[in-house]
């Protein structure tokens, strides 16, 4: 149970800080910001909650963990549920303070801010097929870096490190993209909140950080046969 909390509880902190910095302070810090405060927290959290369940916070690095052979399938499903809870959670957070500001809808209007996209919904206006590859290879890049760095042959104690740098690089390439999911939970949390054309274009953000955890999965495998 424990393991199902600290999922919970890392997932929550990820979105809280994460998505907070780009809501609360997104006009002065900017994408690079953004993307450094989401990679720190994150190299926090490795050392922090890693020891418990492995700091997975993330659905597509679960699978890919899995796939992998580095955790048990029947632990797939709920940490996916504590996740996504998490991610949830965290907005929740944030729209609690939302709501003492005097800005009127900043609730409606943040969410759909953070909320990622393809089209019309994308910073740089990247077609669906452009946002899917890029989600699918830049989460392939964070879940090939989670099994390196954690592989028996790496150096223990510092993978919260490489962890932590992956998240901030593929932030910086995918947010003037998609606005950077490569998290389903990272992306559900914000479209529930936000409706509108976020949840009609969520599907993509839970699809394609799988396919490229799946892709991870193998990709790693191939390489610790060599």
């Amino acid at each position: 149970m424990n393991k199902y909390l600290a999922e919970f509880i890392g997932t929550l902190l990820l979105v809280l800080c994460g998505v907070g910095s780009a809501i609360f302070d997104g006009k002065s810090i900017g994408a690079l910001g953004i993307s450094l405060t989401f990679g720190l927290v994150l190299v926090a959290l490795v050392y922090a909650i890693g020891p418990i369940s492995g700091c997975h916070i993330n659905p597509a690095v679960t699978l890919g963990a899995a796939i992998a052979g580095r955790m048990k399938g029947s632990d797939v499903v709920p940490y996916w549920i504590a996740q996504v809870l998490g991610g949830i959670s965290g907005f929740g957070f944030l729209a609690l303070i939302m709501i003492g500001s005097s800005t009127p809808d900043m609730v409606h209007v943040s969410a759909l801010a953070t909320s990622n996209g393809f089209g019309d919904h994308s910073p740089g206006g990247y077609g669906m097929a452009a946002s899917f590859v890029a989600e699918a290879v830049l989460t392939l890049v964070l879940v090939l870096t989670v099994l390196g760095a954690t592989g028996p042959m790496a150096p223990s104690g510092f993978a919260g490190i490489p962890i932590g740098f992956a998240l901030a690089v593929i932030n910086i390439v995918g947010i003037p993209i998609t606005n950077g999911s490569f998290n389903p939970a990272r992306s559900i949390a914000p479209a529930i909140y936000a409706h509108d054309w976020a949840l009609a274009q969520l599907w993509l953000f839970i699809v394609a950080p799988l396919v490229g955890g799946v892709l991870a999965a193998f990709v790693y495998k191939i390489l610790e046969k060599r």
